[in-house]
């Protein structure tokens, strides 16, 4: 699988699994930053919901947490999923978060109660569980879908019943919101970049 990944355009194994890898690194960054240095970075760069001034945290909020218990709960999954979703390109992989980011952003922005302040990288987290579980139904042969089918069944199983409660049982100060535009940012995401087809020339 290595030899074949190493073969195909989108960068080698260990460049692909570098970019999920930088993004923990600036998120443990961001966090150490703002603990020792004055003011709240969660504040500046949060998503606020129904305040134009909220929005840059569309894409900056994802790197911010609320607290050490809060980071160290999104680190785990983030990089084995992210990891999981860069395999299929460095190019492929920023679309996918930058698709998911948009989407989980603004719902959260659009759905939250008005002031309501978001921050943290669970939707990442929930779109690329939505990215690879749809992926095997986009697949470009049979071959690469089983593959990503195995992919999706293993993720299912290890994080499915985390995902679904995140979205439909989450408990006080944990955006569901989030959660669920993540996810279907994911879903999305996987539609949208799928591999397309080469059309048959006709016949005359």
């Amino acid at each position: 699988m290595t030899a074949d990944l190493e073969a195909r355009p989108g960068g080698s194994v260990g460049l692909r699994l570098a970019q999920p890898a930088a993004l923990v690194a600036i998120m443990w960054a961001v966090f150490l930053l703002d603990a020792v240095l004055p003011g709240s970075f969660n504040r500046v760069a949060g998503i606020e919901s129904w305040a134009f001034r909220g929005l840059d945290g569309v894409l900056l909020s994802p790197l911010l947490h609320g607290d050490l218990a809060h980071l160290i709960a999104n680190t785990v999954p983030f990089a084995i999923l992210a990891g999981l979703a860069a395999l299929d390109g460095v190019g492929r992989f920023w679309a996918v978060t930058a698709i998911i980011a948009g989407v989980a952003g603004v719902g959260t922005w659009v759905v939250n109660a008005p002031g309501t302040l978001t921050v943290g990288a669970s939707g990442l987290v929930f779109g690329y569980f939505g990215y690879l579980l749809l992926r095997a139904f986009v697949a470009p042969s049979l071959g690469r879908g089983m593959l990503y089918a195995i992919i999706a069944i293993a993720v299912g199983v290890a994080y499915g019943g985390t995902m679904f409660s995140g979205i439909l049982q989450a408990g006080d100060g944990v955006s569901w919101q989030a959660h669920l535009f993540g996810a279907l940012g994911g879903a999305g995401a996987a539609f949208a970049l799928r591999p397309r087809r080469p059309a048959r020339p006709r016949r005359r």
